[in-house]
């Protein structure tokens, strides 16, 4: 049973989130100032820390001063009523894991609560009714942006439902994330969850690989093969860059779908299957329908819901969040103690086009955690790309340097001029004439 210390001034509102985490398995004691809150943790060993920012004798931020002089620091989460970038910024700068804004959301403070316990190193997991779900889960989080909000408001709404999902974005923004959260809200998440990269299919073998075949059905099959979607069976199968399929695999998706049965390659006998299908992609399927890569049959029964996903450059403050999150997982794989980013990589984290999303900030950020040599992440140990930053919109008038730019923002986005043009800081209608201009 994880320990958590709440300090917190508003005896009422302490009482109910008290209460409230008590029922969903938490030990839980609290403090009502930042002296009573310091006593405690140096009587006690917590495995988080949820404090208010406003406390009668000062700060809750200095609690985190406090914390990094213990040997084995316990995560603290930051409550405030005061939620703009600024403070968020401070706390998150200073070492706090997360921060959640006044009035609190349970279900949304128990998420924060569980990611941090999942990513704290002194502690095991959480509690029993969530530690299977994320710890089979990639290690990322949601985040607080109106964009965040938006997408998983989304997922929550569609998760319960037995509704085909397709998630469409470019590559390195979470799509498998999203994926496994739709499994987890489902009535599916006590069966498996089972992931295909369909771009790394090797043609011949892929009929193979999502649907089984019989010893002898061909060379080299020397004994019988369970497909993914009887692996799946009562639970999910998620279809990465499913627009990599060739036109052949796609005609039988479609029949497994439209009969839920499939016939392993070699064998006389269907077998029935109960799977529920997500699929993601980075391609324009409806280019590819037109240019005739794709069925159209297929993609509408792929896409009953679209979620598509936001670039990390569109997430605000929430690139602060995921940069301390990476920092962890960074400092426990390479074995440092690295305790966070100089106020000058931070403002160049928030100012940059983030090409290659959350994939790239995680190595941008592992390697400038090997090779700093204090104890915070510095602008330079970020590469010199984040070096005299300025807006993408301000760049594009530079004539010698806009059209790499806007090559650049198209690569990133797979070709998807909604999200170049969001990503350079223009309206659709300017990236269009730009690529006119441009002769791209």
């Amino acid at each position: 049973m994880s320990a958590i210390l709440i300090i917190e001034d508003d005896i009422t509102f302490l009482t109910m989130i008290k209460a409230w985490l008590s029922r969903n398995g938490f030990k839980v004691d609290s403090a009502s100032s930042i002296s009573q809150g310091l006593k405690a943790i140096d009587n006690s060993q917590y495995d988080l820390i949820l404090s208010d920012m406003r406390l009668p004798d000062g700060e809750g931020i200095s609690i985190i001063d406090h914390l990094k002089k213990l040997d084995t620091p316990s995560p603290i989460i930051i409550m405030t009523s005061y939620a703009d970038i600024q403070n968020a910024v401070n706390a998150m700068k200073r070492g706090a894991v997360d921060y959640i804004a006044k009035p609190i959301n349970p279900e949304v403070l128990l998420e924060k609560i569980n990611s941090a316990l999942i990513s704290s190193p002194q502690t095991k997991g959480t509690p029993t009714t969530y530690k299977k779900s994320f710890t089979q889960s990639p290690k990322l989080i949601e985040g607080n942006s109106e964009v965040a909000k938006r997408l998983y408001g989304y997922v929550s709404l569609v998760a319960p439902t037995s509704m085909s999902v397709l998630i469409t974005g470019a590559n390195g923004t979470g799509k498998e994330y999203v994926a496994h959260r739709i499994h987890q809200q489902s009535r599916r998440s006590n069966k498996p969850f089972i992931a295909i990269d369909c771009g790394a299919l090797l043609k011949d073998l892929a009929a193979s690989e999502l649907f089984g075949h019989k010893k002898g059905a061909f060379t080299g099959a020397t004994t019988d093969k369970v497909g993914a979607f009887c692996e799946a069976n009562g639970g999910t199968i998620f279809l990465d860059e499913v627009g990599n399929l060739s036109y052949d695999i796609q005609v039988q998706l479609l029949r497994a779908i439209q009969e839920r049965k499939i016939r392993p390659i070699g064998s006389t006998r269907e077998i029935d299957i109960d799977v529920r299908i997500i699929c993601a992609t980075n391609k324009d399927l409806l280019k590819a329908i037109s240019d005739g890569e794709f069925r159209e049959d297929l993609f509408h029964r792929l896409n009953e819901f679209n979620l598509e996903m936001p670039l990390l450059c569109q997430r605000g403050n929430d690139i602060i969040i995921f940069a301390k999150l990476f920092l962890k997982q960074a400092n426990e794989e390479l074995e440092r103690n690295i305790i966070g980013f100089s106020d000058e990589a931070i403002n160049a984290m928030l100012k940059y086009s983030w090409p290659g999303n959350l994939r790239q900030m995680k190595n941008i950020i592992r390697r400038a955690t090997l090779i700093t040599q204090g104890d915070t992440i510095s602008l330079n140990d970020l590469g010199s790309e984040f070096n005299n930053l300025s807006s993408p919109s301000m760049q594009l008038r530079n004539e010698e340097s806009e059209r790499d730019l806007i090559i650049k923002a198209l690569d990133a986005c797979n070709n998807n001029k909604a999200q170049a043009a969001r990503m350079l800081g223009i309206d659709r209608k300017t990236l269009y004439n730009k690529i006119k201009l441009h002769n791209l």
